[in-house]
Formats: structure tokens, sequence, C-alpha cells
């Protein structure tokens, strides 16, 4: 049986994502504990696959552009077969803390290359198409934290083993990437480009000189700030006001759920009406939402929030790929979707930080109203931009 570029894609993405995040969640923090680390080193570490990911992702994309999008999705594939087992070998924190570095390259390759890839493959239903493949990196992301948290639990009186399980599953995940990768057919019509490189440069100046592309990425990183400061604050917050960590559960689960089966619905709504509207109505929805949790203190309203909450990230981020893409040559995709992934990184890493300074001199609902007036700036600032850029065409 022969499955089509686009599916192999699907897949590849979900084992990716699935191998990049139970090698974090839930086992990251406690293995770190394990070594001897305190919570601002737990902290430190648990940041370096993100920051790999804001240095990183332009790199790749404009390599993308130069090399071919197999090539690169093949080097994202190897490390993401490699990395798993040299956890394996840790006994010191600072060795964690490079291998977290060098398994970060994984993730930050492959997502915006594999959505150039996406963005070459088609155009008038190109948001339901990256919908989609965002819909199957969320199973990735849904399954992984579960199936670690049952490995850990079931060894929890021997977590030294119980660790090294994670990592071996994580491993067999990656390995399974490999495989899939090396599967997928060179994109239809991929260009090879002989470009030097002060003319790849150039072409690089031009994608991020391009002002749509850039108020795009910031919307997107505006959202993801909030997104940050959701995961990380409303966990503390629900537990403050006398929720159980069922229910806390209940809320992230709900939000991923909600993601997962809006995407592909919001990205084709993207295709056929105007992407600007549907992000600028994403972000003010967002807003709202995340200014609104502390202004309860019961289940249901903040439930209802998190769902609420997790189709606004639907409703702008199944456009804003799109919209990019659209923005962008196709043989400078890569490099605008390097861009994309190197802003909304920034965006998702500092969203914690700057809420986290917030909650800790003043208060936690602060940081949810501080995260709302963000998002909501960024909201008009998009608006107003591309507003201007209409009347001058």
């Amino acid at each position: 049986m022969r499955f089509s570029p686009f599916l192999l894609l699907c897949t590849t993405g979900l084992f990716a994502i699935f191998s990049s995040t139970i090698s974090k969640s839930p086992v990251l923090p406690l293995f770190a504990t394990h070594l001897g680390a305190d919570p601002s080193v737990v902290g430190m570490v648990a940041a370096v696959s993100a920051f790999t990911g804001i240095i990183a992702s332009i790199p790749a994309g404009i390599l993308s552009d130069r090399l071919g999008k197999k090539r690169m999705l093949l080097l994202s594939a190897f490390v993401f077969a490699s990395a798993p087992f040299l956890y394996l070998l840790i006994t010191e924190i600072w060795q964690l803390a490079v291998i977290r570095f060098y398994h970060g390259l994984a993730t930050a390759i492959f997502i915006p290359v594999a959505m150039a890839m996406i963005a070459n493959l088609f155009h008038s239903e190109r948001g339901e198409r990256m919908g989609w493949f965002s819909t199957s990196t969320l199973i990735g992301r849904f399954m992984a934290p579960v199936v670690g948290g049952i490995i850990i639990g079931a060894m929890a009186l021997n977590p030294d083993i119980g660790y090294k399980i994670v990592y071996l599953v994580c491993g067999a995940a990656g390995i399974l990437v490999l495989f899939l990768a090396l599967k997928i057919p060179n994109p239809d019509g991929e260009i090879k480009n002989n470009q030097k490189w002060e003319e790849t440069l150039k072409t690089l100046r031009t994608v991020i000189s391009n002002k749509g592309i850039l108020l795009t990425s910031a919307v997107e990183a505006a959202i993801l700030f909030a997104y940050g400061t959701f995961e990380t604050f409303l966990p503390l917050y629900s537990l403050k006001i006398g929720l159980s960590a069922y229910e806390i559960g209940i809320f992230l689960s709900a939000q991923v759920i909600t993601l997962a089966f809006t995407k592909p619905v919001m990205g084709r709504f993207s295709d056929k009406h105007e992407r600007k509207p549907q992000i600028f109505a994403g972000a003010i929805i967002g807003a709202v939402c995340i200014g609104s949790f502390s202004l309860f203190t019961s289940f249901v309203p903040l439930l209802f929030l998190s769902i609420l909450f997790g189709l606004a990230l639907s409703i702008v981020t199944s456009a804003t790929s799109a919209l990019i893409a659209d923005l962008s040559r196709k043989e400078t995709h890569g490099s605008a979707m390097g861009t994309l992934g190197s802003v909304m990184d920034i965006g998702h890493t500092t969203g914690p930080l700057v809420s986290g300074f917030i909650a800790a001199y003043f208060s936690i609902a602060l940081s949810f109203i501080g995260a709302s007036v963000i998002l909501l700036s960024f909201a008009f600032i998009f608006l107003l931009g591309t507003t201007q850029d209409q009347y001058q065409d």
C-alpha cells in the first residue's frame, strides 16, 4: 500500500512530536531533580530546547530552501532517532542541558521545514492541510505525557529504571520518525537552489523585511505568549482557589482536544475567506479569554474559558502559517516558516518569564491581565499594519 506524501508527513509529525514531548513531559523536571538540580536549574534546563528553536529555526529554513526540504527533514529525523539514547548516559545536570540543546534541534528543524513543504505542495487548500498537519502533531503531544506518566508511575519504586524506559520509548519513536522520513518523496517541483550564499542572505533579508510576514509572526508570538502564561499559571491559580489536580488536567486536556478538532476546520475556513480578519478576530477572543481567567473561581466557567481559549489559538494559528506562505515566494517558503518558528518560540518562551515576574511581584491574576493587554495590543498592531498595506496596494 502506497501512502500519499502528505499522509506520510502527518504520520511522521505525530511520532516526531510524541518523541519530543515524552522526553520532557513529565519526565524532564523529575529527572533533573533526580540529578540534584534545584528549581531554578530545572527551569533553565527546560528552557534550553526552546532557546534552540529561537536560534535554529531561521537557519533551518534557509538551508531547506538552499539544500532541499527532504534533506533537512532527514537531518531532523536523525536527531530524533539519536538524541533519546544519549539520555541513558547522563550522570550530571550539565550533560542533560547539552543533550536538551541537541534534541531541540530536531523540532526546530522539522516544524518549519514540514510547513514549508506543505506550502509548496498545496495552494488553494493550504490552510486546511496545515491544520491537519498541526492536528497530527497535537495527537502526539497529547499522547506523550499520558504514556510517560504511566511508565514513571508504574516504576515509582525504581525511578532510575522508569526514566530509562521513558527514553527508550522516546528512542523507538525517533527511529520510526527516521524510517518514515526516508519514505517521504521529494516535493513535486522542488527547485534546486544554486544561489551563492550572498544571494541567499539577500533573499533572507527580503523575507525578514516583509512587513506582512513580521506582523503575522508577531501576532502568533503574542497569542503563544498568552498560551505560555495559561499553561504555566492556570494550574497554580487553580490550586490557589481550591481546585484539584484532576480538574486542572481536564482544563489542559480540553484545550488540546479543542485545538486538535478545530484546526483543520479553521484552516479550511481561512482558505475560503480572508485570513487577516480571522487572525484579528481570534486574537481578540484569545485576549478576552486570558484576561477573564482571574474573574472566576469555579470549575465550569474556567473550563469554558479553557475551551474558548483553545478555539482562539486554533483560529489564529490555523491562518498565520498559511498567510505567511501566501506572502512569500515558493523558493523562500523555508526561510519564511523559519522566521515564523523563531518569532513564535520567542513569544512562547517569554510568556512564562514575563508573566512569572508579574505573578511574583503582584499576583497571578494580574499576569493573566498582562498577557491579555499584550495580545490585544499586537492584534491591533497587526490590523492597522495590514490595513495600511492594503491601502498602499
